[in-house]
């Protein structure tokens, strides 16, 4: 009978302690995840056909009754990442169908990285500012130019205290080959939803703001048919040690470090912050969904 008993005894510490290994082992492989990361709370959710989710209200022009009509099989989404610089994929880039860009990057002095045409460029509201001022880089070219401008619905209202929807409707009316267009107040709450729908965290109590790219990404999907992505790093790049300083955007080479930015906005937690890792977490799902690649690097 004591035979028997310390069988089941040396039984029951073996399966223990192997539970105990295969948890541990587990548990070492997100070893190498941020402390307290905000891409912990990514989710797996059926996917939204973000094709299906574009409505002919989405976009409301600043002048006229235009509707936004783009539509592209092969696009380049150009971001404003210094990985670019050395490249030389600008010719490679301008032979696309459509070039989409953001803000305020320039081209001029950087074409033979990120070439000089532009279809497409999706403006945050502060980011208005920069853009206006430089006409000549932005809007005073002879190519055809559309600009999504997007931002808070109170700041962009024709009804507005502020100047942006002036600023913008000034542009409009004074370059001939520009079309602007706002984001509608619907379709703002929507890239909300979509936010929270794909990471499980409701955008204003997780004290995040959406970036620039995460409405690009999302307008570029809806209107390409194949996207290539330049100059994006995924999710775990800043995970790994750095070698050199590469700065945030391209055009600042004095500006802050690519990765200290990234990780930065991802852990804090007081105030509002992009969660550019979390972004890239959605990214690289979506990539698999609507015929996306990431070149400069490719991953």
């Amino acid at each position: 009978m004591f035979k028997v008993e310390s069988y089941v005894v040396a039984t029951a510490i073996f399966i223990l302690t192997t539970l105990l290994i295969i948890y541990s082992s587990s548990s070492g492989n997100n070893s190498f995840r941020y402390k307290g990361e905000f891409t912990d709370t990514i989710v797996s959710r059926a996917p939204l056909n973000l094709k299906k989710w574009v409505t002919k209200d989405s976009y409301f022009p600043v002048i006229g009754n235009k509707t936004m009509k783009l539509r592209c099989e092969q696009c380049a989404l150009i971001t404003s990442s210094s990985h670019l610089l050395g490249s030389e994929m600008g010719s490679k880039i301008d032979k696309t169908e459509c070039v989409i860009r953001m803000n305020d990057a320039p081209t001029t002095g950087f074409e033979k990285d990120i070439g000089g045409k532009t279809t497409l460029r999706v403006v945050a509201h502060s980011s208005v500012y920069r853009v206006i001022k430089k006409p000549q880089e932005f809007l005073n070219k002879s190519q055809e130019i559309i600009c999504i401008f997007w931002g808070p619905p109170p700041k962009m209202q024709k009804s507005s205290r502020g100047n942006i929807y002036r600023l913008i409707h000034q542009a409009d009316l004074r370059f001939s080959n520009l079309s602007a267009f706002i984001v509608a107040p619907k379709k703002m709450q929507q890239f909300d939803e979509l936010f929270q729908r794909e990471t499980g965290r409701d955008r204003k109590k997780s004290h995040s703001w959406l970036s620039t790219g995460w409405f690009t990404m999302v307008i570029a999907i809806e209107l390409c048919d194949n996207l290539q992505v330049y100059g994006m790093v995924p999710s775990n790049h800043c995970r790994k040690a750095q070698p050199k300083h590469m700065p945030y955007h391209y055009y600042e080479p004095k500006g802050p470090d690519e990765c200290k930015t990234f990780v930065g906005n991802e852990r804090a937690k007081i105030g509002n912050h992009h969660r550019f890792i979390t972004e890239k977490d959605v990214f690289a799902k979506w990539a698999k969904l609507y015929n996306i690649s990431f070149l400069q690097p490719s991953w």
